[in-house]
């Protein structure tokens, strides 16, 4: 159960890295085109929560230092993943929906393997 926690962590950490440093990354008026309605600064603060997430997925049971972050890092991403999912739903945006809730799925696996398997 470690091992495939593990693996899930290392994905999440990955997908939620490259989703936050190109969000960080993007100049405004592309953040502005992709998503009108959400104000650049906010797609920032998003990126930036992601950047931590994806470090408190992996740092704590790689260090050894307060490990109770992860899952804690864990929820926090699934609670982003909760705004993405209800942002593309009225969007309509059904593949983005789905690929949010997958996740989401993911994240919420890690908070209750995290809680009950500590690193």
């Amino acid at each position: 159960m470690n091992i495939t926690l593990w693996i899930v962590q290392i994905l999440l950490a990955v997908v939620f890295l490259v989703s936050g440093i190109t969000k960080a990354i993007r100049p405004s008026e592309k953040l502005r085109a992709g998503i009108p309605e959400v104000r650049p600064g906010v797609t920032r603060l998003i990126a930036v929560a992601e950047i931590l997430g994806a470090l408190g997925l992996i740092l704590p049971g790689l260090t050894g230092i307060a490990p109770f972050l992860t899952p804690v890092a864990a929820a926090g991403l699934a609670i982003v993943m909760v705004g993405a999912v209800v942002t593309h739903a009225r969007r309509k945006e059904g593949k983005s929906v789905a690929m949010n809730l997958v996740l989401l799925a993911l994240a919420l696996v890690i908070v209750v393997g995290r809680f009950a398997l500590p690193l």
